[in-house]
């Protein structure tokens, strides 16, 4: 079993900034990737980063190139979404996932094992 837990979400202007991290704990070595997800009410989960625990190889959702970078601290079993640039319609539950393996179908929902709770985040404009 892996656990993961959320922080860092909150409420911020357009244009702000946040950092969010993922807390893993458990069997660890398990999952092979780990990524970001978000969802709105009534829309599909979706997902905005991935990184390979291996060597850090990263992928991005359009929406969000070049304004969130995933990275990882290994040692401390923890993976940070950092998001910039932020919009009005970047406001979301986002959630950490953790998966057995790393797929170039990374942004199904479905491929994933294990979940956080989410931490909300919403942007103002």
């Amino acid at each position: 079993q892996v656990q993961l837990v959320e922080s860092g979400g909150g409420s911020v202007q357009a244009g702000g900034s946040l950092k969010l991290s993922c807390a893993a704990s458990g069997y660890t070595s398990s999952t092979k990737c780990m990524a970001w997800f978000r969802q709105v009410p009534g829309k599909e989960r979706e997902g905005v980063a991935l990184i390979y625990k291996s060597d850090g190889s990263t992928y991005y959702e359009d929406s969000v190139k070049g304004r969130f970078t995933i990275s990882q601290d290994n040692a401390k079993n923890t993976v940070y979404l950092q998001m910039t640039s932020l919009k009005p319609e970047d406001t979301a539950m986002y959630y950490c996932a953790a998966g057995p393996v790393c797929t170039t179908r990374w942004t199904q929902w479905s491929v994933y094992t294990y979940w956080g709770r989410g931490t909300q985040v919403t942007v103002s404009s």
